[in-house]
């Protein structure tokens, strides 16, 4: 469930704006950063921008989607929201490191490997939250998913727990908001399909 996501420049100015008004906030002076990136999918194991907590503002950071998995070379890249907080591999990250992971439209496929995209009509960015955890190679991130809601079960039985804007914030800051939006039910999505189905008569 959500094993690639899509970033284009439009989200990259509105994380841009996002940032700056967290630090407008805090009296900071600088966006650091964002804009770095040009439009491109991502993949489990990539290099991917984040908004993370730094001093108690939001900040943009660059991070590895993926953590280590239990066998050679396997990447664990999402959790579910429902039994986050038991797991002892993810308890602690969620807990106390938190990230947003901003993206366009994300893909996914159904029983038939026929593939669809994902994205909010009038929203250029979907903020889905996730967490993140330190490693030797540095932090890593996940995508936390939950239950699909009526726009995404034709395709999937689960997808990320997307966002708010004005729930970023309050999902990277704020340790007391974290259970209620651990089961909040996201908002419903558009889709595109990159095939046409064809009726046999």
């Amino acid at each position: 469930m959500c094993g690639r996501y899509y970033v284009d420049d439009e989200t990259a100015k509105e994380i841009a704006k996002l940032v700056s008004q967290a630090e407008q906030k805090s009296r900071r002076e600088s966006v650091r950063g964002v804009g770095m990136f040009s439009a491109k999918d991502f993949y489990p194991s990539d290099m991917a921008p984040v908004l993370a907590e730094r001093e108690g503002s939001l900040c943009c950071q660059w991070q590895r989607w993926g953590f280590p998995g239990f066998k050679e070379k396997q990447v664990i890249f999402n959790a579910r929201s429902e039994s986050v907080t038991e797991k002892p591999l993810f308890r602690d990250s969620v807990r106390h490191r938190r990230v947003v992971v901003p993206a366009a439209s994300f893909y996914e496929w159904n029983a038939r490997k026929e593939k669809s995209t994902f994205y909010r009509e009038g929203h250029p960015v979907l903020f889905m939250a996730g967490f993140y955890g330190r490693y030797g190679d540095g932090d890593r991130f996940v995508i936390l998913t939950t239950a699909a809601n009526a726009s995404m079960k034709p395709v999937h039985d689960r997808m990320p727990l997307v966002l708010e804007r004005d729930e970023v914030a309050e999902w990277v800051l704020d340790d007391e908001k974290m259970e209620a939006i651990l089961r909040k039910v996201p908002c419903l999505l558009e889709r595109r399909t990159e095939y046409e189905q064809l009726t046999l008569f």
